[in-house]
């Protein structure tokens, strides 16, 4: 490393804990609508990632953080899809 090169620190800030804020909601949909639901969640952007964990069941889960989910569920609730949280 150069003189002048600066380190890059990724530490967590004092205070906050990432598992603090990472948040994982289960839900059962038809499976038709699974892709439905990616494409939806996935045009939010930054709100969160939709997972397939039993495409057979419908069953899904949704990973955002604690400071997300409030709006991403206002706006999932909102959709055309029945969604059932487990």
């Amino acid at each position: 490393m150069e003189t002048g090169d600066k380190l890059m620190n990724f530490s967590e800030p004092q205070g906050v804990q990432l598992s603090d804020l990472d948040l994982i909601i289960k839900a059962r949909i038809d499976r038709s609508q699974i892709q439905l639901l990616c494409k939806l969640v996935e045009g939010l952007g930054h709100l969160g990632v939709v997972t397939t964990t039993n495409k057979a069941l419908g069953e899904v889960m949704i990973q955002t953080t604690r400071h997300c989910w409030p709006e991403l569920e206002g706006v999932v609730k909102e959709m055309p899809l029945e969604i059932e949280f487990v």
